[in-house]
């Protein structure tokens, strides 16, 4: 099982991102979950955004935030 975690750090907020895959001997995919977290500068607390378990969620909301800044979060709310 493998874990990355990677952080975007913003003006008011970190937007922190993990994900969890976890693969069989011949390389499929067994497990796939990224959570997307908000936190406040100088707060130790984190607050869920997303989570997905499609593959590759991830990667795509890395490339809109860094493109869009928090705009992008703006789509994701319902």
């Amino acid at each position: 099982m493998r874990q990355t975690i990677t952080k975007i750090r913003g003006l008011t907020v970190n937007v922190i991102i993990e994900e969890i895959h976890h693969q069989h001997d011949r390389g499929g995919l067994i497990c796939y979950i990224a959570s997307i977290y908000v936190q406040s500068h100088g707060s130790a607390e984190k607050r869920l955004v997303r989570r997905s378990r499609l593959p590759g969620a991830a990667a795509e909301l890395k490339r809109e935030i860094q493109r869009d800044g928090l705009r992008a979060f703006d789509r994701i709310r319902v």
